[in-house]
């Protein structure tokens, strides 16, 4: 299965100032870059670092006025795509150290708020067969609504409002999946027939591998039902949204354009 991706945006340094891009489709096992183009245009400095968990790249601009970026890739994805329901969660203490992390709140994923309710909503279920029902309660409760939120939006506030985007979706699916004591990470990524097309948020859940005796893996969930995780790309995880933005600034800035165009191979 192989997707191609263009995307363009811009934005502009109203004084000399920094910015952290990460906007690539990340080179995994599961997904194969077969070709990609990246364009940016002139700055004072551009370095590449690691990202979170070194899943992708991120960049690093220094410079001032307007800055763009045009990237294009085709990307092969190859990825284990079991019955979520049918899977058991990992015991807690099997849970490996570099996971552990995905248990805790964060900055737009509080836990705490979210115990009583998955206990008392979804008793009964547990693992996959957890996560299935949240992920089924979220699309009969929420509606999809570009106004209804802010970048500064958290899960406990759009669980309170039932509407958002696709970033508020993936952060009350991994708000509620940790709640489930299930490892969870929101995930930066493109996928064809996301309406409107732009860069995308779904969660991802640490659940047992069948193939592997007391191990896990990670396994894609998307709340919205846009994304395919067979025809999905990922460029980046994290704790939340505000650790894979395609763009972050330091100093004052001003965003001008953006164009995503992702389309399925035949």
């Amino acid at each position: 299965m192989t997707i191609s991706v263009s995307a363009r945006f811009a934005f502009v340094f109203e004084e000399v100032g920094d910015a952290l891009l990460q906007f690539e489709a990340a080179a995994l096992p599961e997904q194969r870059i077969i070709n990609s183009k990246t364009s940016l245009s002139e700055a004072e400095h551009v370095a590449r670092v690691a990202a979170h968990n070194s899943v992708g790249e991120r960049i690093w601009v220094h410079g001032s006025g307007r800055f763009e970026v045009r990237y294009s890739a085709e990307i092969e994805v190859d990825r284990k795509l079991p019955d979520l329901a049918e899977l058991a969660a990992l015991p807690t203490h099997l849970i490996p150290g570099e996971v552990t992390e995905y248990l805790f709140g964060s900055r737009f994923c509080t836990v705490e708020q979210f115990e009583n309710f998955v206990d008392t909503e979804f008793v009964g279920t547990s693992g996959g067969a957890r996560i299935e029902s949240i992920r089924g309660w979220i699309a009969e409760h929420f509606t999809y609504d570009p106004a209804a939120s802010g970048p500064n939006t958290n899960a406990a506030e759009s669980f309170i409002e039932r509407r958002g985007v696709c970033r508020d979706y993936a952060h009350v699916m991994v708000a509620m999946a940790r709640a489930s004591l299930i490892p969870a990470r929101y995930v930066a990524c493109f996928a064809p027939g996301v309406t409107p097309q732009d860069f995308h948020a779904v969660a991802e859940v640490f659940l047992a591998d069948p193939d592997v005796s007391n191990g896990g893996a990670w396994y894609l969930v998307d709340p919205t039902g846009m994304a395919n995780p067979a025809q999905t790309a990922k460029i980046g995880v994290g704790r939340d949204a505000a650790d894979v933005s395609f763009l972050t600034t330091f100093g004052p800035a001003s965003f001008a354009c953006s164009e995503i165009s992702v389309t399925l191979n035949d």
